[in-house]
């Protein structure tokens, strides 16, 4: 029994908690600063331009001060995922940002599989709570949503008219292709992924039932409602191939110790659930708005999980084959010498085909040809008009 102690004990060292109190601090400090920098700048300014028009990809500069998001910024000493996800994983807060209440009219898209009339119809359905289907403007599958909105202009005004936009899991795939740029240039109206689909029936031998073809693959009213309500409260991580990951875990709105709040969760989550590694992973951990410094809460004294591997020693094997690969990709390319002449080993590319060495002219035998060309040209007129006099 002494060994799988021991084993627990070492499994709950690994695991990563951050300090409530630094992030508290931290998150009134930054809320002090974000209200007197807006204090100040209404103080000073006195007149409007109008040719200062907020920038539509930007949609913090427009925001107001309560609605000013809290960014939590998380570095890690490798790349957090290996490949770039299309479905963000969400982690449930515990003072959402978005609530379906009466105060909340921020209104929300929802793109559905096809057809589109079943889910218009789960949301009129009184069953469906009366406060989240009035924030429901719009229910559209991507069938009707390729079509309709295919320019540019068309996905622009889309993007304007909605706060927030859910779409099931099943075409979240499929959304970028649909959208364009204007949706996912930034994460702020990237579809939130969210499961309408039932789980499959299976009989007593573990066998999936077969669904009838008529029949719509869709969770009930109660469901649907509860998977919205849960997608609105919880924070969304997007995963890429890079050592830094922000996540939006609070409005200037809110007070500092939601905020803080939040901080914990989602650092304790993110850490112990996507970070390799887990704590030996994490480098350091900020708190920012959108045009503030950041703040640190966290930051470890280790630059690299284990050394003898994540840094190459200069002069080592590995060193050579990266410096042999940057110098393969230079060739046919001019480069300077440190006397800063031109490289005389630089050759220019060659053609695809090489061309054929072409015979040294002959003026006196051309010229010779003209002549009996000609001269036959006068033998056949005069022959010709021979004839005709005869």
């Amino acid at each position: 029994m002494a060994p799988s102690k021991a084993v627990v004990k070492q499994a709950k060292a690994s695991q990563f908690e951050v300090d409530p109190d630094q992030a508290l601090k931290a998150s009134k400090a930054l809320l002090a600063h974000i209200k007197k920098t807006a204090a100040e700048t209404a103080a000073s300014a006195t007149k409007k331009n109008i040719l200062d028009v907020a920038d539509d990809n930007d949609s913090d500069k427009a925001l107001s001060l309560a609605e000013t998001p809290i960014w939590l910024t998380i570095t890690t000493k490798r790349h957090i995922h290996d490949s770039k996800k299309l479905q963000p994983a969400k982690i449930a807060l515990p003072h959402p940002l978005s609530q379906v209440d009466d105060d909340d009219e921020s209104p929300i898209c929802l793109i559905v599989a096809d057809p589109q009339r079943h889910y218009k119809n789960l949301v009129a359905d009184d069953a469906f709570p009366e406060k989240l289907r009035k924030r429901i403007t719009r229910v559209i599958d991507l069938k009707h949503l390729t079509a309709k909105y295919k320019q540019y202009e068309a996905q622009r005004k889309l993007a304007a008219e909605h706060d927030v936009f859910l779409a099931d899991d099943r075409i979240i795939n499929r959304l970028p292709k649909a959208l364009g740029k204007s949706f996912y240039k930034s994460t702020t109206k990237r579809p939130i992924p969210v499961v309408f689909a039932r789980k499959a029936a299976r009989e007593e031998n573990g066998k999936k039932v077969k669904r009838d073809v008529d029949d719509v693959n869709c969770r009930p009213v109660t469901e649907v409602a509860a998977e919205i309500e849960k997608a609105l409260g919880c924070a969304l991580v997007h995963l890429s191939p890079s050592t830094n990951t922000a996540v939006k875990v609070g409005l200037a709105g809110q007070d500092a110790k939601a905020i803080a709040e939040n901080i914990v969760k989602v650092s304790n989550e993110i850490a112990n659930k996507y970070v390799p590694k887990k704590k030996n992973g994490i480098r350091a951990i900020f708190v920012k708005g959108p045009q503030t410094v950041a703040l640190p809460i966290y930051q470890d004294t280790e630059l690299w999980v284990d050394a003898e591997t994540d840094v190459i020693a200069k002069g080592s094997d590995m060193a050579k084959a990266i410096e042999a690969k940057r110098e393969q990709a230079n060739v046919g390319k001019k480069r300077k010498t440190v006397d800063g002449d031109e490289d005389e080993e630089s050759t220019e590319p060659k053609s695809k085909k090489a061309k054929k060495d072409l015979p040294a002219g002959d003026d006196d035998k051309l010229d010779k040809q003209i002549a009996a060309r000609k001269s036959k040209l006068r033998g056949a007129k005069a022959k010709a008009k021979s004839a005709i006099d005869a």
